[in-house]
């Protein structure tokens, strides 16, 4: 963040701190999405997600006029979702079933693809999606935080309530788990296409 945008950042707290509705409005149009996203990512569930991300903000508006004059807005939204999101898994059992209406918004495809393209693209995007979720939850809050969410290493780690030095050898560790689960379901769904030709010949 610049110097200017962390000048702006801590004019909206002001006026927060004040009860300022606009302001409100402001830092909803700012991080609603993202923090949608990272809890639909996280829990794999849209009405979860939607029912934390509501939370969030009630948590915020009940907490606007206290907060520090310093405070960074982003790293406090995400750690209240995150620890919402915590809580909601210790209170009951997620089912591990993928969601159908899961947003495929990791960053991957091509711009104005061919109907190739567009198939490999979406396919790519499905494993990508069922390898993340296949990960464990440290492994991928860390991914949605600095691949979606858009946080810096230092914001991440204080939102995961390490230091940034840990925050870069778990990142590290899962994007290599990434990697490894995408690199196994391509090699299982290319064995299970082989298989019809080899048990022919």
């Amino acid at each position: 963040m610049t110097d200017v945008e962390r000048e702006t950042e801590l004019a909206l707290v002001e006026r927060l701190r004040q009860g300022d509705a606009e302001a409100f409005d402001e830092a909803y149009t700012a991080f609603n999405t993202r923090l949608f996203t990272f809890l639909l990512r996280l829990s794999r569930r849209r009405d979860v997600a939607e029912d934390l991300v509501e939370e969030t903000w009630l948590r915020f508006v009940k907490h606007a006029r206290r907060l520090r004059p310093d405070t960074r807005l982003g790293p406090w939204l995400f750690t209240v979702a995150r620890n919402l999101h915590v809580s909601f898994t210790r209170a009951r059992v997620l089912e591990d079933s993928a969601t159908a209406s899961l947003f495929a918004l990791w960053p991957f495809g091509v711009e104005q693809p061919s109907p190739f393209e567009a198939t490999a693209g979406s396919e790519l995007e499905r494993r990508v999606e069922r390898a993340l979720a296949a990960l464990p939850s440290a492994s991928r809050e860390v991914l949605l935080l600095v691949g979606v969410a858009g946080l810096s290493h230092s914001d991440a780690a204080d939102v995961c309530g390490i230091t940034p030095e840990a925050l870069r050898q778990r990142l590290h560790r899962a994007r290599n788990q990434l990697h490894d689960e995408v690199s196994h379901h391509v090699r299982r769904v290319n064995a299970v296409a082989r298989r019809p030709a080899d048990s022919g010949a």
